[in-house]
């Protein structure tokens, strides 16, 4: 754990963190117009009216169809660089989702790249000349690794994390490193090192967290593939929030070494690295170039299994489980409605069957998770907050401070959550597994065996973008952390004010406390 040290006020410190990442997006040529405020709320349509067509080509060009461009020579790894720099440059004022970007670095492993192929008329990997984007806490050597902690700030890391090594071996382009919040326990992103990261769809919500810097910046497309982390939704609500792909897979697959965290080793609630991309392509590129390169080897505690792609006929009998609330928040109008769109487009195939999953005592989920994220009361954020004089912000006063679940645990409180949340995985399975069969058994019913549940889905949130320091639900995303899901969230459709009023405003009773609160955050309350 880096030593925390206060040597000075931290508004210096982070006056000299956003110094830095200015002077590093400074190095981008050629320059970009400097925006004016009031900067527009809709940021999404402003590079159309900035980059170049070459540059918006390039960067609206899906990553699966980049790499194909990159290694038969049709792209030069040095153009594609060029462009997402640009790019990522432009995000970074519209959004201010980047704590640094890379053009040295990046260039100088381009043209080596590029060099390469001309030499030897092959590519160096599958990833090659591809541009990935990373969320800061993942440790590049020689870099700061702060974690959204001010006291952090020269913590410098003192190699590639292992991660990083697999993917510079595939050919990868590291280009931009994103913002995160304090803590990294927020469903946001804000920090006092870097300040607030918004949504590039409407810059007064947010893009989700904590992988928001990520969300963001691959919304605008100033990346394609990004890395981001997950413990309790902070790849999948970003993506989400921001109209991409990501993908949190369950624990011990993708390595770890050389992160940043407060408690590394605590895996009471495993957290884990995952990819954000604008394409689902991107993810499974991702999972399947880390897992070829069998990063078990080197991180023992990393499971020994290859990655399977499935393929699925087109006549292949497919239960697709729906789970429409988790019995304690009912989601937003829009939640609701691109459910139901998937829902119908999804009957209309003969070989799919949709099975209605209710949820199973997810409030008691909640209780465990939020039991086993601070184990130790949350003392060890708060000692590092403090040490640099920083101050709390609202959503770590919430997740620590008025968590009712947080407490410093002892060695037998410790060992009966934990016994707890292994009781809970053990009944979700069963009630799984239960799918497979029709009937019950009882009264004399024949129980009769049947294929079981392929995939559930469900909402990954309970609205669409928040305000800002309003993200308190965790329940839709964080479930799958407890059970050690592999989960992935995708764009199905946006929230349209007129329809989602007219078509699924009507009065509910709330279901909880939880219920109500959330409510009272949608500009049509249905519950008032």
């Amino acid at each position: 754990m880096p030593q925390a040290r206060q040597k000075r006020p931290w508004q210096d410190i982070a006056q000299e963190a956003q110094g830095h990442r200015d002077e590093s997006i400074a190095l981008v040529t050629p320059e970009l117009p400097k925006l004016v405020d009031p900067l527009p709320v809709i940021a999404v349509g402003v590079p159309a009216q900035i980059l170049t067509p070459e540059e918006l080509k390039i960067t609206e060009t899906l990553p699966e169809h980049l790499l194909e461009l990159l290694t038969s020579g049709s792209l030069t790894a040095a153009a594609v660089t060029a462009a997402f720099l640009r790019r990522a440059a432009l995000a970074q004022q519209l959004t201010n989702c980047v704590t640094e970007l890379l053009p040295r670095e990046a260039f100088a492993r381009a043209n080596y790249l590029d060099d390469h192929f001309r030499k030897y008329k092959k590519p160096v990997g599958p990833l090659h000349g591809l541009p990935v984007s990373l969320k800061e806490q993942i440790g590049m050597k020689g870099l700061r690794l702060c974690a959204g902690y001010v006291a952090w700030w020269d913590n410098i890391a003192e190699e590639d994390a292992l991660l990083l090594k697999i993917l510079w071996r595939a050919g990868a382009v590291f280009h931009a490193r994103t913002t995160e919040p304090q803590t990294m326990m927020h469903l946001e992103t804000d920090s006092n090192l870097w300040g607030v990261t918004v949504n590039p769809y409407n810059t007064s919500l947010s893009p989700g967290g904590s992988s928001g810097g990520e969300g963001a910046l691959i919304g605008l497309r100033g990346s394609c593939l990004g890395i981001g982390t997950d413990i309790g939704g902070s790849i999948r609500v970003p993506a989400a929030h921001s109209g991409i792909y990501g993908f949190k897979p369950t624990a011990f697959r993708i390595p770890t070494t050389g992160w940043s965290s407060i408690a590394p080793g605590a895996d009471a609630i495993p957290s884990v690295i995952g990819a954000l991309s604008t394409s689902v392509v991107g993810l499974s590129l991702f999972m399947r170039t880390v897992i070829a390169s069998k990063p078990w080897l080197t991180e023992p505690a990393l499971i020994p299994l290859s990655w399977s792609s499935v393929q699925i006929a087109e006549d292949q009998a497919l239960r697709i489980g729906i789970m429409w609330h988790d019995g304690v928040v009912l989601p937003h109008p829009p939640i609701t409605r691109a459910l139901t769109m998937l829902v119908r487009m999804l009957k209309q195939l003969s070989n799919v069957e949709i099975v209605d999953f209710p949820a199973y005592l997810h409030d008691e989920s909640w209780a465990i998770l939020s039991s086993l994220y601070f184990t130790d009361g949350g003392t060890s954020d708060l000692v590092t907050i403090a040490a640099s004089g920083e101050p709390l912000l609202p959503l770590t006063k919430f997740i620590i401070q008025e968590n009712p679940c947080v407490r410093k645990l002892s060695l037998q409180q410790l060992g009966y959550w934990e016994e707890e949340r292994e009781a809970y995985r053990i009944e979700y399975a069963k009630l799984w597994c239960q799918t497979g069969t029709r009937g019950d058994g009882g009264d004399g019913d024949e129980v009769e065996p049947r294929e079981m549940m392929d995939v559930l889905l469900c909402p990954a949130a309970p609205g669409v973008a928040p305000r800002h320091n309003t993200s308190k639900y965790w329940g839709y995303s964080a479930q799958w952390n407890l059970l050690d899901y592999p989960a992935v969230v995708f764009p199905v459709t946006k929230a349209d004010k007129k329809i989602d009023t007219i078509e699924l405003g009507h009065k509910h009773e709330p279901m909880s406390e939880l219920d109500t609160e959330n409510w009272a955050l949608c500009e049509h309350n249905p519950t008032a």
